[in-house]
């Protein structure tokens, strides 16, 4: 049976929030909470396997330090990349 989107969105977050360093956990789950509201199927799909990622890759390919290879760049990248991270009030 297929997992219902919104428990999937919440799993993503909590993982996006928990990737083991603090600077990772505020960018991509600052992202994670901005974005995954509105992605889609497809979109959680590229989200996820972005998770799969090492920290350092991801954050080299948000800063523009490296380029992102092609097999990772794809729309949710490309957003990722654009985000820029406010903190909320009392971070």
């Amino acid at each position: 049976m297929a997992e219902d989107i919104e428990v999937r969105r919440k799993r993503l977050r909590f993982r996006a929030w928990h990737r083991g360093t603090r600077e990772a956990d505020l960018l991509i789950g600052s992202f994670a909470d901005a974005h995954t509201n509105g992605f889609d199927d497809g979109q959680l799909d590229r989200f996820e396997a972005l998770l799969e990622l090492s920290d350092p890759d991801l954050y080299n390919w948000m800063t523009g330090r490296e380029t992102v290879p092609a097999e990772h760049d794809t729309d949710v990248m490309r957003l990722l990349q654009a985000f820029r991270f406010t903190p909320r009030p009392g971070s």
